[in-house]
């Protein structure tokens, strides 16, 4: 009756076992650590690198408890880790790196930042166990609200308007006598009504996002005025803090910072927080990198060449750098920039099969390339890509013969690895509008520790608490209640870990609610238990009928408080999804725990017994028939 299958103990066993192994590395907390990754697009963290690390360290007569050199699609970076109590080893050991990477401190190569590293041992990382990620309040880190100026950003789209303008009178063959532009307005000249008609007739039915208004004409002025919708200009300020957002997004995650936080609030600002992260101008220096594109024709005349092998730049040409530091003039004409470009994807050429990055250009983009590729067939085109005001060529091709579509393949000597970087970043893009840091703060690990210990505190003496009531309540049962609980709050940080979710202040709230619900399914079980001996059930039926009838009452609880948990993580944000996550997952491993493990723990130790005539579940107070009689 109260026996379970062999492959049941078996896979509750198993269950716990892995849960208990995933949780072990949250026990070895953290150390302070340096980190090494790429300050440039160009640049890449390598095994020379680490060697230079390595040497600068030597020489500096550090010796700290290891090097990392870490390696992958989403990551490329060195981390230098020391014990725990070495703080003042990593400021110096930051230095060193420092000042050995970057001999010039003005254009540094390579981000050299403090950061935090966890203390997991091998065995434990080589079957993917990792700790769970700590939120800014808990682990420490920069958190910055910036705001986004979103006037700037309309201003850019009416003056991206007004080429537009240009082009599409240019290319329907309609004279104008000039463009300009009055605040949020642009205002287009004719000579003559007929002109004015007719651009008004093309306008109004190409532009969306503009509404077009004819002005009376004197003399031979006439005048079409564009006004941005209020949608329009509504879509322009959305988009701005999305690509922003996105932007951001891209840059930090290539960097390492484990599980950053960037996340609109209101209408025009953004919220950034980088856990582990302690140098506040390094911080800085990530947000800020950001990268814009743009195609210029190479200037590959005898005029030129002699000039540049003079050390002088011909008027109207500018000198880059490629990636073999070979010097290459360009002209000062921009022809596409990253603003054509809907997309950027890594690839393979078909012929070659080098790595390649394919470019897929926006229509006014399409129409400029494939003017320009006609028109200048036979020379070299520039590919530049700017990174903190200061440009590097990626590749310069020939232009073999005219380009149409709007798909354009760069290739120029790349690896796989460089191919997909490069089209990571141009992916990201220029920010669609300039922001500004309003608001700085630095918390300290320090903090974060003592905020991890209160809630550590707080959580185990509620167990505690909670524990010793059910002891001394329920007896043997109690006992059984207890070792669920402990089970069910490990296999929580288990599957947390596993997750790689962040845990926050609300989160160990959540741990610590989870226990109270917990410890209400085990009351639920017991009382209903003690009901069934009160109605003169034998022990091992009250066994039987109690875990069934409370089920039914368990599982609705629980999925109310289920419901309302997937609510707040579906429209909540922030601190708020953290404490649904927890809140989520610690009602499964509740009703797991309560119901599967406290009876199998219930059937191993009371199961067998053929001759059961007591419950160790404390006082079960039976009325006496006759008593009841008499009083009646």
């Amino acid at each position: 009756m109260n026996r379970y299958p062999i492959w049941k103990y078996v896979l509750i066993a198993v269950i716990l076992i892995v849960g208990l192994v995933y949780t072990l590395p949250n026990f070895y907390g953290e150390s302070p650590a340096v980190q090494v990754s790429p300050g440039k697009a160009t640049a890449k963290v390598t095994e020379n690198t680490l060697k230079t690390v390595e040497d600068a360290l030597k020489a500096a007569q550090i010796s700290p408890n290891g090097v990392f050199f870490e390696q992958g699609a989403q990551q490329n970076s060195i981390r230098v880790r020391f014990a725990p109590t070495e703080g003042e080893l990593q400021l110096r050991s930051k230095e060193v790196i420092d000042k050995a990477l970057n001999p010039d401190p003005k254009d540094p190569t390579y981000i050299v930042a403090l950061n935090l590293v966890p203390n997991t041992p091998q065995w434990l990382l080589s079957i993917n166990a990792l700790p769970m990620y700590l939120g800014l309040d808990l682990r420490g880190g920069v958190h910055f609200l910036l705001a986004v100026d979103m006037e700037a950003a309309v201003s850019k789209r009416i003056e991206a308007a007004v080429g537009d303008v240009r082009t599409f009178l240019r290319e329907k063959k309609i004279r104008h006598a000039g463009i300009t532009r009055s605040g949020n307005n642009i205002e287009i000249l004719f000579r003559s009504e007929a002109e004015q008609r007719a651009a008004f007739d093309v306008l109004r039915d190409h532009a969306s996002d503009m509404q077009y208004e004819e002005l009376p004409g004197s003399g031979n002025r006439y005048i079409i005025r564009g006004t941005m919708s209020q949608k329009a200009m509504s879509d322009v300020q959305e988009y701005a803090l999305k690509q922003n957002v996105a932007t951001l997004h891209n840059r930090i995650n290539e960097l390492g910072v484990a599980e950053p936080v960037i996340a609109q609030q209101g209408a025009d600002r953004i919220v950034v927080q980088l856990p582990g992260v302690q140098d506040t101008a390094k911080a800085k220096d990530i947000l800020g990198r950001t990268a814009t594109l743009e195609v210029r024709m190479v200037d590959d005349s005898p005029e030129a060449m002699n000039s540049l092998a003079q050390g002088t730049v011909p008027f109207g040409t500018e000198k880059y750098k490629d990636r073999e530091g070979r010097e290459i003039l360009v002209k000062r004409e921009v022809i596409l920039t990253g603003e054509n470009l809907n997309d950027a994807q890594p690839g393979f050429d078909s012929q070659t099969q080098e790595p390649t990055v394919n470019l897929t250009l926006d229509n006014k983009g399409a129409r400029k390339f494939k003017d320009v590729t006609r028109e200048n067939v036979g020379k070299r085109m520039a590919i530049i890509l700017f990174e903190k005001g200061k440009g590097e060529v990626v590749t310069a091709p020939v232009i073999r013969q005219e380009i149409g579509g709007g798909r354009v393949q760069i290739s120029g000597r790349m690896t796989t690895v460089e191919a997909t970087d490069t089209a990571l970043l141009l992916r990201a893009g220029s920010l669609a509008a300039p922001m500004e840091i309003i608001e700085e703060r630095l918390v300290g690990p320090s903090l974060g520790e003592e905020n991890i210990k209160a809630g550590f505190k707080s959580t185990l003496w509620g167990f505690i608490a909670v524990s010793v009531f059910m002891i001394i309540y329920y007896h043997l049962f109690g006992v059984i209640s207890a070792i669920a609980l402990t089970c069910n709050l490990f296999l929580l940080v288990a599957i947390l870990s596993m997750l790689q979710a962040t845990l926050t202040l609300p989160g160990i709230a959540a741990m610590a609610l989870t226990l109270g619900m917990a410890v209400d399914a085990n009351v639920l079980i017991n009382e209903r238990i003690r009901e069934e001996l009160r109605v003169g059930r034998t022990p091992q039926q009250a066994i039987s009928e109690g875990y069934g009838m409370a089920f039914n009452t368990i599982l609705d609880s629980n999925i109310t408080s289920l419901i309302a948990g997937v609510a707040l993580l579906i429209f909540g944000s922030g601190p708020v999804r953290g404490f649904a996550v927890v809140h989520c997952l610690g009602i499964l491993t509740s009703i797991f725990t309560a119901v599967m493990v406290s009876r199998a723990i219930v059937n191993l130790y009371y199961g067998r017994r053929k001759k059961l005539t007591k419950l160790s579940i404390g006082q079960v107070w039976i009325p006496d028939a006759e008593k009841t009689k008499k009083g009646a």
